[in-house]
């Protein structure tokens, strides 16, 4: 997976259920290609209790996995997906920046 997308963005779902919402990466699963977005995707888990490790049962909402090409780098000037682009500064630093408002992403 390139680092076109990383923990921390602000991202944008571009096909799915989701599609339209935003939010934060969560985290990234590299091998399998896919991201976690806070708040998106949810599904209702069933879980049981352990109380050795203090876990109560019944049943939680989590985020599962979206795969990184239905999502997009959120836009925040223009309101809309952005592609991501990569290019060097005078001092040779590699940066990320948005296409569509060639603003730079840190």
């Amino acid at each position: 997976m390139s680092a076109k997308i990383k923990k921390g963005d602000t991202v944008i779902i571009i096909a799915g259920k989701d599609k339209g919402r935003t939010g934060q990466v969560k985290s990234l699963l590299p091998g399998a290609n896919k991201v976690i977005v806070f708040g998106v995707n949810l599904v209702k888990k069933h879980v049981k209790a352990n109380p050795d490790r203090g876990i109560q049962g019944g049943i939680i909402e989590r985020e599962q996995p979206i795969h990184v090409s239905n999502v997009a780098l959120f836009d925040q000037s223009g309101k809309k997906p952005s592609r991501v682009g990569f290019k060097y500064l005078e001092n040779n630093k590699k940066v990320r920046y948005l296409k569509t408002s060639k603003e730079i992403v840190l």
